[in-house]
């Protein structure tokens, strides 16, 4: 049996401002509750209708009814495994290769979908701004389908981050130059914007070089959403 005061944190959890003062986050689901565990993520506790977990150690785990985890769970339909994980304080980050920047994204499915493409394309480091989403949310979390548990993610202001880095920036905009015709370095920070907005006027004086996706049907399309646009310009870089 859990204890109200248990099922009223992980409900609390739910919300950004609980999961800050707590420094804790939910994860549902067996698949990404044993991935979060394997990368190294410290469990608070792991709630169970009887499944078994791998990685899991025997005083993390505790017994949970599916009606107790229905008033807990943010799924319509809980499928048996909630984890609560303290969060990841980062503060030393490597920047190698190509790295990811969003500028006020915030869609938590975009966000979810990119943080996914980050782990496809082998992105290691995802830099956001303090406006960007919460990664912690839990419909970003669902989208990530357990990629958070293999890319850094770290929030900060970006005019110092971008003013202190020392690779090539590139900024992507409607009318920037056509990634495929674009000579891309080994190294470089790729910055994607609002979904409404785009990079904002700040960022973009930043920006080394302007980059874009052509279009080849009508022009009746205004722009593509930010996930997609992702996956493209990261296609490109690792292609080349």
């Amino acid at each position: 049996m859990v204890v109200k005061s248990e099922l009223k944190l992980i409900k609390n959890l739910q919300q950004k401002k609980y999961r800050n003062e707590n420094g804790l986050f939910v994860m549902e689901g067996k698949k990404a509750v044993e991935e979060l565990l394997e990368s190294g993520f410290k469990a608070y506790k792991i709630f169970t209708t009887g499944q078994e977990l791998q990685g899991a150690k025997a005083f993390e785990v505790a017994p949970i009814s599916m009606k107790e985890l229905k008033q807990i769970s943010s799924l319509k339909n809980p499928n048996g495994v909630l984890g609560v994980f303290y969060k990841k304080i980062t503060t030393d980050l490597k920047l190698e290769g190509w790295t990811v920047v969003l500028d006020g994204v915030q869609d938590p499915g975009n966000l979810g979908t990119i943080i996914r493409l980050c782990d496809w394309f082998g992105i290691e480091n995802l830099i956001c701004s303090k406006e960007t989403v919460d990664c912690y949310n839990p419909k970003v979390l669902q989208a990530t389908m357990g990629s958070i548990a293999r890319v850094t993610i770290f929030y900060t202001d970006l005019t110092n981050f971008l003013n202190a880095t020392k690779v090539p920036v590139y900024g992507t905009f409607m009318e920037g130059e056509n990634i495929h015709k674009t000579n891309l370095p080994e190294n470089g920070i790729l910055i994607l914007g609002n979904e409404g907005n785009g990079i904002s006027d700040t960022v973009r004086k930043l920006c080394d070089y302007e980059v874009s996706i052509p279009q080849f049907g009508k022009k009746t399309t205004e722009s593509l959403n930010v996930a997609t646009a992702t996956a493209i310009f990261l296609n490109e870089i690792k292609r080349k």
